[in-house]
């Protein structure tokens, strides 16, 4: 729906209210209701067309009110609803509930960013020990390498000493 000021949905909730027990405005009952202000008449005749709550009927130009306007069921139902006031206070309403829902996305929105930020912490936590551990594992296998060399050597000496005595 179009965003209407407290005036605006007023004055549409009078147009929907003239058209009575007939169902129908004539273009002078019309220019009555709204001072002989055709311009008025016209923009708000738009919305409720918009709407889908009038139909036109009679010869009429593109930006003319037409000989008659009749008030279909759905907007005779939205009048007894409480027409365009009553919805626009249940819009004010809104931004309160929105605002709530906002807040609690928000919350969230920061448990789960504290959330992620400890999850990475545990990670970076991880990864170092891994890397630890395979670091250690290269100096084992490095030092494993020199004591096989060492121990070849010393084997490979005492032997030669065995077979030369």
């Amino acid at each position: 729906m179009v965003e209407l000021n407290e005036f605006e949905c007023e004055m549409l909730d009078i147009f929907l209210e003239a058209f009575g027990i007939s169902d129908s405005l004539t273009r002078n009952q019309l220019l009555v209701l709204f001072g002989h202000d055709e311009a008025t008449a016209f923009a708000l005749m738009q919305i409720l067309l918009r709407e889908g709550f009038i139909a036109l009927n009679g010869v009429h130009g593109a930006y003319d009110l037409p000989e008659r306007l009749i008030l279909k069921p759905k907007g005779e139902k939205f009048l007894r609803s409480g027409g365009f006031v009553r919805q626009r206070q249940s819009e004010i309403k809104k931004p309160v509930e929105i605002n709530s829902t906002a807040v609690k996305l928000q919350q969230q929105n920061m448990k789960l960013q504290n959330d992620k930020l400890s999850l990475q912490t545990d990670i970076r936590n991880l990864q170092s020990r891994i890397d630890f551990s395979i670091k250690l594992r290269y100096f084992y296998l490095i030092i494993g390498l020199v004591l096989m060399v060492v121990a070849y050597y010393i084997g490979h000496k005492v032997g030669m000493r065995i077979a030369s005595s």
